[in-house]
């Protein structure tokens, strides 16, 4: 089994991991504790994301504040295993190449884009979302399934 330096969580594990009494919780937990690499990291597109969706009112069991969201981010982003990884202009070539490709729609865009970050720093992509299957290339962790 290919050990991980990094993983790449989609904003619907954070999601799930925050909320107790999210569908999704116990697996996320599960991840977390048991199948997560070494080092787990937002970038700017799951780390908007988190904050913009677990403020909504219809996301998780019960809506964060700002403040409280800002805390929950920061909480992760102080932990020794929680990095953060930086954009790169290297990595336009690979969403474009994935964006290109056949059947993607408008609402995979995000996907395409954290598949090639993912894959132009080698890091693994972990989600509930299977639509990452479709990045031959990627490294993707299905939780959930």
């Amino acid at each position: 089994m290919q050990q991980h330096m990094t993983d790449l969580p989609d904003a619907n594990v954070w999601l799930a991991l925050v909320d107790e009494n999210h569908v999704r919780h116990e697996k996320a937990i599960t991840y977390w504790c048991e199948q997560s690499a070494a080092e787990i990291a937002f970038c700017r597109v799951t780390a908007l994301a988190f904050l913009r969706l677990s403020t909504h009112p219809k996301i998780l069991s019960r809506p964060l504040s700002s403040n409280e969201a800002w805390e929950v981010y920061q909480r992760y982003r102080v932990e020794a295993h929680v990095g953060f990884i930086l954009d790169s202009p290297g990595v336009d070539e690979v969403f474009m190449e994935y964006s290109l490709q056949e059947g993607v729609i408008h609402a995979l865009w995000t996907d395409c884009y954290l598949a090639a970050l993912a894959s132009f720093r080698n890091c693994r992509v972990v989600s509930f979302d299977q639509d990452f299957h479709r990045f031959a290339k990627l490294d993707f962790l299905a939780i959930g399934t």
